[in-house]
C-alpha cells in the first residue's frame, strides 16, 4: 500500500465530524484483576539511575542502559560503569535508550545502542554501533539518525529489535509538536524503521512511493516504546503511548499505517479532540487500547519460561500504573482475550520487560534508585 497521506487530506478527515466506529479493539477502562498465579520478585541489583533497557551477556552478566547516558555491567548483584558510552541529549524524555547485542557478539563484542542526539533546539533519534571490550565501549560508530533535526525533548521512541534475518527494527516518536509527520512516509518521525546492521535501508522494505524514505517499515505511530517478537509465530508487537488515553498495542505488518493522528482513542492534553475518528479505512486498528493511559513501556512475549500458564502471552510495563500487565492473546495473536495485573504490589514504574535465558521475567524499574528485578514462581 501507499504509506503517504498528505497533511491536507488528514486535516480534512479530522474536520468532517464523521467519526468512524471503534472496530476490532478491546478496552481497559477499569483496573483489571490481579493474577492468581503466585510469583516472587527477586532484587538482582539496585542503585541504578532510571535504567531504560537491559541485555543478557553470554557470561551471565547484564548490560543496563541508564537514561542519563550511562551504562552499567551487572554481575554478582553489583553494577559497575562501562566507559566509552557515546554522548546523549539527556533532556526531557531524551537520553540513552535501548541496547541489543549483534548476532556475532560472542566473538566480536559488537552491539547496538539507540539514543537521543543533539540539543533541545535540534535533535533526533540515533542508532549507534559499538564494540564491548571488557568494561569499555570501543569503535563507537553512528549508523542512522532521524533527519532533519527537530526541536523539543519528547517522543523519541528508541526501542530496538533484532530480526531473524539480521536486520534491525527501530521505533521513532512523532516529536509531539510534529504529529502530522507520522503520516508522511517522507519523514522519519512516528515510524518503525528497518535497517541493515550497517545502518542502510533493509532490502525488501515496502514500496512507499517516490518521496518516501526507503527505511520506513510502518507508519502512523505516536511514541512507541515497546517492541517484541514472538519467537514461535514470528508476530511482532508494538506498544505506544497515546495522549490522554488511547495507549495502544499493535500487531505490525510491513507497509501498514497504524493511524496516528488520523485515528485515535485519546484526547489532547488540553481536552480538545485530536480527531473524530477512532478507526479509519485503510488504517490498522490496535489489538488493545488502554483508556485511561497506563503509559506502556517495555514489551515481551512469554515463551519457554518458568510460567507455562502464560505461554504465548504479552507482558507490558506500566509507567503510570507502576506495575506489570499480562495480556492473554487469542490463538492467532490478533485479539486480547483478557488482562491481569502481575505482582500488583510492585509499586514501581516498570520501564523494561525481558524474558531471560533462565526462563524468568526480568524487569527494570524507572526510578532513582532503580532496580533490576527477576520474577519467578513463588
Amino acid at each position: 500500500m501507499n504509506l503517504s497521506l498528505s497533511r491536507r487530506r488528514m486535516l480534512a478527515l479530522a474536520g468532517t465530524g464523521l467519526a468512524a466506529p471503534l472496530l476490532g479493539c478491546s478496552r481497559a477502562d477499569r483496573k483489571p484483576p490481579a493474577s492468581s498465579l503466585p510469583v516472587r520478585i527477586e532484587v538482582v541489583a539496585g542503585g541504578l539511575a532510571r535504567p531504560w533497557s537491559l541485555a543478557f551477556l553470554p557470561d551471565g552478566s547484564l548490560l543496563v542502559t541508564e537514561k542519563s547516558g550511562s551504562m552499567k555491567r551487572v554481575a554478582g548483584g553489583k553494577a559497575r560503569p562501562v566507559a566509552g558510552v557515546p554522548s546523549v541529549m539527556a533532556e526531557g524524555q531524551g537520553g540513552l535508550f535501548d541496547v541489543v547485542l549483534a548476532p556475532d557478539f560472542a566473538t566480536t563484542g559488537r552491539l547496538f545502542l539507540t539514543l537521543a542526539q543533539g540539543s533541545v533546539a535540534a535533535n533526533g533519534t540515533r542508532l549507534v554501533a559499538a564494540r564491548l571490550d571488557g568494561d569499555r565501549l570501543r569503535d563507537v560508530t553512528p549508523l542512522w539518525t532521524a533527519t532533519p533535526a527537530k526541536r523539543g525533548a519528547v517522543h523519541f521512541g528508541g526501542r530496538l529489535l533484532l530480526l531473524p534475518d539480521g536486520t534491525l527494527l527501530l521505533t521513532t516518536g512523532d516529536g509531539f509538536d510534529f504529529r502530522e509527520e507520522a503520516q508522511r512516509a517522507s519523514s522519519p518521525l512516528g515510524k518503525t524503521i528497518r535497517l541493515t546492521q550497517a545502518g542502510e535501508p533493509a532490502p525488501g522494505n515496502p514500496a512507499a512511493g517516490p518521496e518516501a524514505l526507503p527505511e520506513v517499515w510502518t507508519l502512523g505511530h505516536r511514541n512507541p516504546q515497546g517492541l517484541a517478537r514472538d519467537p514461535l509465530s514470528g508476530r511482532i508487537y508494538l506498544s505506544e503511548h497515546g495522549p490522554r488515553g488511547g495507549d495502544e498495542v499493535n500487531l505490525l505488518s510491513a507497509g501498514e499505517n497504524y493511524g496516528w493522528p488520523v485515528a485515535t482513542r485519546g484526547m489532547d492534553y488540553s481536552g480538545a479532540t485530536i480527531s473524530p475518528f477512532r478507526s479509519y479505512p485503510g488504517m490498522i486498528d490496535p489489538v488493545h487500547v488502554w483508556t485511561p493511559s497506563i503509559a506502556p513501556s517495555g514489551l515481551a512475549v512469554c515463551r519457554g519460561t518458568l510460567f507455562p500458564e502464560w505461554e504465548g502471552d504479552l507482558f507490558s510495563g506500566a509507567l503510570v500504573d507502576r506495575e506489570l500487565r499480562r495480556l492473554r492473546l487469542s490463538a492467532d495473536g490478533a485479539r486480547v482475550l483478557g488482562e491481569e495485573r502481575v505482582a500488583p504490589g510492585l509499586g514501581a514504574r516498570v520501564r523494561d520487560v525481558r524474558v531471560g535465558p533462565d526462563g524468568a521475567l526480568w524487569l527494570l524499574t524507572d526510578e532513582t534508585p532503580g532496580q533490576v528485578l527477576r520474577l519467578v514462581r513463588a
